[in-house]
Protein backbone atom coordinates (compact mmCIF):
# COMPACT_ATOMS: atom_id res chain seq x y z
CA UNK A 1 0.00 0.00 0.00
CA UNK A 2 2.71 2.56 0.78
CA UNK A 3 4.24 1.85 -2.63
CA UNK A 4 0.87 2.25 -4.32
CA UNK A 5 0.31 5.52 -2.45
CA UNK A 6 3.71 6.78 -3.60
CA UNK A 7 2.93 5.93 -7.22
CA UNK A 8 -0.47 7.61 -6.89
CA UNK A 9 1.06 10.80 -5.47
CA UNK A 10 3.70 10.81 -8.22
CA UNK A 11 1.04 10.47 -10.91
CA UNK A 12 -1.07 13.11 -9.18
CA UNK A 13 1.81 15.59 -9.22
CA UNK A 14 2.45 14.77 -12.89
CA UNK A 15 -1.19 15.35 -13.80
CA UNK A 16 -1.27 18.57 -11.81
CA UNK A 17 1.93 19.80 -13.49
CA UNK A 18 0.56 18.92 -16.93
CA UNK A 19 -2.68 20.74 -16.12
CA UNK A 20 -0.78 23.83 -14.99
CA UNK A 21 1.26 23.84 -18.22
CA UNK A 22 -1.84 23.64 -20.41
CA UNK A 23 -3.58 26.28 -18.29
CA UNK A 24 -0.65 28.64 -18.83
CA UNK A 25 -0.62 27.94 -22.59
CA UNK A 26 -4.35 28.57 -22.92
CA UNK A 27 -4.13 31.75 -20.84
CA UNK A 28 -1.21 32.94 -22.98
CA UNK A 29 -3.27 32.30 -26.12
CA UNK A 30 -6.12 34.41 -24.76
CA UNK A 31 -3.73 37.20 -23.77
CA UNK A 32 -2.12 37.20 -27.23
CA UNK A 33 -5.55 37.53 -28.83
CA UNK A 34 -6.56 40.34 -26.46
CA UNK A 35 -3.24 42.14 -27.03
CA UNK A 36 -3.71 41.92 -30.80
CA UNK A 37 -7.26 43.26 -30.51
CA UNK A 38 -6.17 46.15 -28.30
CA UNK A 39 -3.33 47.00 -30.70
CA UNK A 40 -5.73 46.98 -33.63
CA UNK A 41 -8.24 49.20 -31.83
CA UNK A 42 -5.54 51.69 -30.82
CA UNK A 43 -4.22 51.89 -34.39
CA UNK A 44 -7.75 52.59 -35.61
CA UNK A 45 -9.10 54.87 -32.90
CA UNK A 46 -6.08 57.17 -32.58
CA UNK A 47 -5.96 58.32 -36.24
CA UNK A 48 -9.71 57.97 -36.86
CA UNK A 49 -11.24 59.73 -33.85
CA UNK A 50 -10.31 63.29 -34.97
CA UNK A 51 -12.18 62.76 -38.25
CA UNK A 52 -15.30 61.30 -36.67
CA UNK A 53 -17.93 64.05 -36.54
CA UNK A 54 -21.42 64.83 -37.79
CA UNK A 55 -20.14 66.29 -41.06
CA UNK A 56 -18.31 63.04 -41.74
CA UNK A 57 -21.52 61.01 -41.26
CA UNK A 58 -23.75 63.28 -43.34
CA UNK A 59 -21.49 64.17 -46.29
CA UNK A 60 -20.76 62.42 -49.54
CA UNK A 61 -17.30 61.21 -50.63
CA UNK A 62 -14.99 63.86 -52.03
CA UNK A 63 -11.49 64.12 -53.46
CA UNK A 64 -10.80 66.73 -50.77
CA UNK A 65 -10.29 65.03 -47.37
CA UNK A 66 -11.74 67.89 -45.34
CA UNK A 67 -15.02 67.66 -47.28
CA UNK A 68 -15.30 63.87 -47.57
CA UNK A 69 -17.91 61.75 -45.79
CA UNK A 70 -19.49 58.32 -45.95
CA UNK A 71 -23.22 59.00 -46.19
CA UNK A 72 -23.69 57.11 -49.45
CA UNK A 73 -21.68 54.11 -48.20
CA UNK A 74 -23.46 54.09 -44.83
CA UNK A 75 -26.94 54.21 -46.34
CA UNK A 76 -25.95 51.69 -48.99
CA UNK A 77 -24.81 49.32 -46.24
CA UNK A 78 -28.09 49.73 -44.34
CA UNK A 79 -30.10 49.15 -47.52
CA UNK A 80 -28.03 46.11 -48.47
CA UNK A 81 -28.25 44.48 -45.02
CA UNK A 82 -32.00 45.01 -44.87
CA UNK A 83 -32.60 43.46 -48.28
CA UNK A 84 -30.21 40.59 -47.53
CA UNK A 85 -32.06 39.75 -44.32
CA UNK A 86 -35.45 39.88 -46.05
CA UNK A 87 -34.28 37.60 -48.87
CA UNK A 88 -32.18 35.07 -46.95
CA UNK A 89 -33.66 34.64 -43.46
CA UNK A 90 -37.10 33.23 -44.40
CA UNK A 91 -35.52 30.82 -46.89
CA UNK A 92 -32.82 29.74 -44.45
CA UNK A 93 -35.21 29.19 -41.53
CA UNK A 94 -37.68 27.37 -43.79
CA UNK A 95 -34.94 25.08 -45.09
CA UNK A 96 -33.81 24.35 -41.52
CA UNK A 97 -37.37 23.49 -40.46
CA UNK A 98 -37.78 21.14 -43.39
CA UNK A 99 -34.45 19.36 -42.85
CA UNK A 100 -35.01 18.90 -39.11
CA UNK A 101 -38.76 18.30 -38.87
CA UNK A 102 -39.99 16.97 -42.21
CA UNK A 103 -37.20 15.58 -44.38
CA UNK A 104 -36.77 11.78 -44.43
CA UNK A 105 -33.42 10.43 -43.25
CA UNK A 106 -31.98 9.05 -46.48
CA UNK A 107 -28.95 9.53 -48.74
CA UNK A 108 -30.45 12.58 -50.46
CA UNK A 109 -30.95 14.41 -47.17
CA UNK A 110 -27.41 13.56 -46.08
CA UNK A 111 -26.08 14.82 -49.41
CA UNK A 112 -27.93 18.11 -48.97
CA UNK A 113 -26.60 18.49 -45.43
CA UNK A 114 -23.01 17.87 -46.54
CA UNK A 115 -23.32 20.40 -49.35
CA UNK A 116 -24.78 23.04 -47.02
CA UNK A 117 -21.86 22.57 -44.64
CA UNK A 118 -19.40 22.84 -47.53
CA UNK A 119 -21.07 25.97 -48.90
CA UNK A 120 -20.55 27.70 -45.55
CA UNK A 121 -16.79 27.51 -46.15
CA UNK A 122 -16.69 28.67 -49.78
CA UNK A 123 -14.63 31.90 -50.25
CA UNK A 124 -16.79 34.98 -50.55
CA UNK A 125 -15.32 36.04 -53.90
CA UNK A 126 -16.78 32.87 -55.44
CA UNK A 127 -20.24 34.08 -54.45
CA UNK A 128 -19.40 37.48 -55.92
CA UNK A 129 -18.50 35.96 -59.28
CA UNK A 130 -21.61 33.77 -59.14
CA UNK A 131 -23.79 36.81 -58.44
CA UNK A 132 -22.10 38.76 -61.22
CA UNK A 133 -22.82 35.96 -63.68
CA UNK A 134 -26.40 35.13 -62.63
CA UNK A 135 -28.00 38.23 -61.09
CA UNK A 136 -26.16 40.97 -62.97
CA UNK A 137 -25.78 39.21 -66.32
CA UNK A 138 -28.33 36.45 -66.81
CA UNK A 139 -31.21 37.99 -64.80
CA UNK A 140 -30.31 41.49 -66.09
CA UNK A 141 -30.67 43.14 -62.68
CA UNK A 142 -27.62 45.26 -63.34
CA UNK A 143 -25.20 46.39 -60.64
CA UNK A 144 -28.07 47.16 -58.30
CA UNK A 145 -28.83 46.77 -54.63
CA UNK A 146 -31.08 43.82 -55.40
CA UNK A 147 -28.28 41.97 -57.18
CA UNK A 148 -25.94 42.66 -54.25
CA UNK A 149 -28.54 41.53 -51.71
CA UNK A 150 -29.18 38.30 -53.61
CA UNK A 151 -25.45 37.63 -53.76
CA UNK A 152 -24.93 38.24 -50.04
CA UNK A 153 -28.08 36.22 -49.39
CA UNK A 154 -26.41 33.22 -51.02
CA UNK A 155 -23.32 33.90 -48.91
CA UNK A 156 -25.11 33.89 -45.55
CA UNK A 157 -27.81 31.34 -46.39
CA UNK A 158 -25.73 28.29 -45.33
CA UNK A 159 -24.86 30.02 -42.06
CA UNK A 160 -28.52 30.81 -41.35
CA UNK A 161 -29.52 27.22 -42.15
CA UNK A 162 -26.83 25.69 -39.94
CA UNK A 163 -27.55 28.03 -37.01
CA UNK A 164 -31.31 27.47 -37.30
CA UNK A 165 -30.89 23.71 -37.48
CA UNK A 166 -28.77 23.69 -34.35
CA UNK A 167 -31.37 25.78 -32.52
CA UNK A 168 -34.21 23.50 -33.63
CA UNK A 169 -32.21 20.39 -32.78
CA UNK A 170 -31.61 21.73 -29.27
CA UNK A 171 -35.36 21.65 -28.49
CA UNK A 172 -35.95 18.55 -26.29
CA UNK A 173 -37.82 15.76 -28.02
CA UNK A 174 -40.04 15.43 -24.94
CA UNK A 175 -41.66 18.76 -25.85
CA UNK A 176 -42.66 17.38 -29.23
CA UNK A 177 -43.89 14.10 -27.74
CA UNK A 178 -46.03 15.94 -25.18
CA UNK A 179 -47.64 18.03 -27.94
CA UNK A 180 -48.31 14.94 -30.06
CA UNK A 181 -49.84 13.24 -27.03
CA UNK A 182 -52.30 16.12 -26.76
CA UNK A 183 -53.41 15.56 -30.36
CA UNK A 184 -51.44 18.30 -32.14
CA UNK A 185 -50.51 17.91 -35.79
CA UNK A 186 -46.92 18.08 -36.99
CA UNK A 187 -47.30 21.67 -38.19
CA UNK A 188 -48.92 22.69 -34.89
CA UNK A 189 -46.03 21.12 -33.00
CA UNK A 190 -43.51 22.91 -35.20
CA UNK A 191 -45.30 26.25 -35.03
CA UNK A 192 -46.33 26.36 -31.38
CA UNK A 193 -43.70 24.24 -29.64
CA UNK A 194 -40.49 23.95 -31.64
CA UNK A 195 -40.17 27.43 -33.16
CA UNK A 196 -40.87 29.42 -29.96
CA UNK A 197 -38.27 27.38 -28.08
CA UNK A 198 -35.73 27.62 -30.93
CA UNK A 199 -36.35 31.29 -31.70
CA UNK A 200 -33.53 32.71 -29.50
CA UNK A 201 -30.93 30.53 -31.20
CA UNK A 202 -32.34 31.24 -34.67
CA UNK A 203 -32.32 34.97 -34.01
CA UNK A 204 -28.76 34.92 -32.68
CA UNK A 205 -27.47 32.92 -35.64
CA UNK A 206 -29.25 35.19 -38.09
CA UNK A 207 -27.81 38.40 -36.64
CA UNK A 208 -24.32 36.90 -36.52
CA UNK A 209 -24.69 35.89 -40.17
CA UNK A 210 -25.65 39.47 -41.00
CA UNK A 211 -22.60 40.59 -39.04
CA UNK A 212 -20.43 38.56 -41.38
CA UNK A 213 -22.17 39.90 -44.45
CA UNK A 214 -21.74 43.55 -43.46
CA UNK A 215 -17.96 43.23 -43.51
CA UNK A 216 -17.65 41.42 -46.84
CA UNK A 217 -16.00 43.49 -49.56
CA UNK A 218 -15.08 40.97 -52.25
CA UNK A 219 -18.58 39.89 -53.41
CA UNK A 220 -19.94 43.45 -53.22
CA UNK A 221 -16.94 44.75 -55.16
CA UNK A 222 -17.69 42.24 -57.91
CA UNK A 223 -21.33 43.38 -58.04
CA UNK A 224 -21.07 47.13 -57.44
CA UNK A 225 -17.47 48.15 -58.25
CA UNK A 226 -18.38 51.70 -57.21
CA UNK A 227 -16.40 53.74 -54.71
CA UNK A 228 -17.58 57.27 -55.48
CA UNK A 229 -21.29 57.95 -55.16
CA UNK A 230 -22.89 61.30 -54.41
CA UNK A 231 -26.43 60.03 -53.87
CA UNK A 232 -28.29 57.77 -51.47
CA UNK A 233 -30.08 54.71 -52.92
CA UNK A 234 -33.82 55.20 -53.06
CA UNK A 235 -34.83 51.73 -54.20
CA UNK A 236 -33.61 48.15 -54.68
CA UNK A 237 -32.69 48.74 -58.33
CA UNK A 238 -30.37 51.71 -57.67
CA UNK A 239 -26.58 51.64 -57.82
CA UNK A 240 -24.83 51.52 -54.47
CA UNK A 241 -21.63 51.35 -52.51
CA UNK A 242 -20.91 50.06 -49.01
CA UNK A 243 -18.57 50.80 -46.13
CA UNK A 244 -15.93 48.12 -46.88
CA UNK A 245 -15.53 49.39 -50.45
CA UNK A 246 -15.31 53.02 -49.30
CA UNK A 247 -12.70 52.07 -46.69
CA UNK A 248 -10.68 50.21 -49.31
CA UNK A 249 -10.78 53.22 -51.62
CA UNK A 250 -9.55 55.61 -48.94
CA UNK A 251 -6.78 53.28 -47.80
CA UNK A 252 -5.37 53.03 -51.33
CA UNK A 253 -5.07 56.82 -51.74
CA UNK A 254 -1.60 58.31 -51.18
CA UNK A 255 -2.66 61.24 -48.95
CA UNK A 256 -2.29 60.62 -45.21
CA UNK A 257 -5.61 62.37 -44.54
CA UNK A 258 -7.53 59.64 -46.36
CA UNK A 259 -6.03 57.02 -44.06
CA UNK A 260 -7.53 58.97 -41.17
CA UNK A 261 -10.89 58.94 -42.97
CA UNK A 262 -10.56 55.19 -43.52
CA UNK A 263 -9.88 54.69 -39.80
CA UNK A 264 -12.97 56.75 -38.93
CA UNK A 265 -15.06 54.65 -41.32
CA UNK A 266 -13.70 51.49 -39.69
CA UNK A 267 -14.82 52.85 -36.31
CA UNK A 268 -18.34 53.35 -37.70
CA UNK A 269 -18.33 49.83 -39.14
CA UNK A 270 -17.15 48.39 -35.81
CA UNK A 271 -19.87 50.29 -33.94
CA UNK A 272 -22.50 48.81 -36.27
CA UNK A 273 -21.05 45.31 -35.86
CA UNK A 274 -20.88 45.55 -32.08
CA UNK A 275 -24.41 46.94 -31.98
CA UNK A 276 -25.70 43.99 -34.02
CA UNK A 277 -23.89 41.51 -31.77
CA UNK A 278 -25.18 43.26 -28.64
CA UNK A 279 -28.70 43.15 -30.06
CA UNK A 280 -28.30 39.42 -30.73
CA UNK A 281 -27.20 38.78 -27.14
CA UNK A 282 -30.02 40.92 -25.71
CA UNK A 283 -32.75 39.30 -27.79
CA UNK A 284 -31.39 35.83 -27.13
CA UNK A 285 -31.41 36.36 -23.37
CA UNK A 286 -34.84 38.00 -23.41
CA UNK A 287 -36.59 35.32 -25.48
CA UNK A 288 -34.73 32.53 -23.72
CA UNK A 289 -36.07 33.70 -20.37
CA UNK A 290 -39.56 34.04 -21.85
CA UNK A 291 -39.46 30.53 -23.34
CA UNK A 292 -38.31 29.06 -20.00
CA UNK A 293 -41.25 30.68 -18.22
Amino acid sequence: MPQDATIFRRHLRLRKGTGDIFYALFLLSVLVGIAGLITLLVQIVVPGAPWLNWHFLTSYPSRHPQEAGLLSALMGTIWLMGLTAVLSVPVGVGAAIYLEEYAPRNWLTRLIEVNISNLAGVPSIVYGLLGLSIFVGWMALGRSLLAGALTLGLLVLPIVILASREAIRAVPSTHREAAYALGATQWQVTKRVVLPAAFPGILTGTILAMSRAIGEAAPVLAISALVYLTFVPSGPLDRFTVLPIQIFNWVTRPQAEFRGLAAAAIIVLLVILLSMNALAIYLRNRYQIRSEE
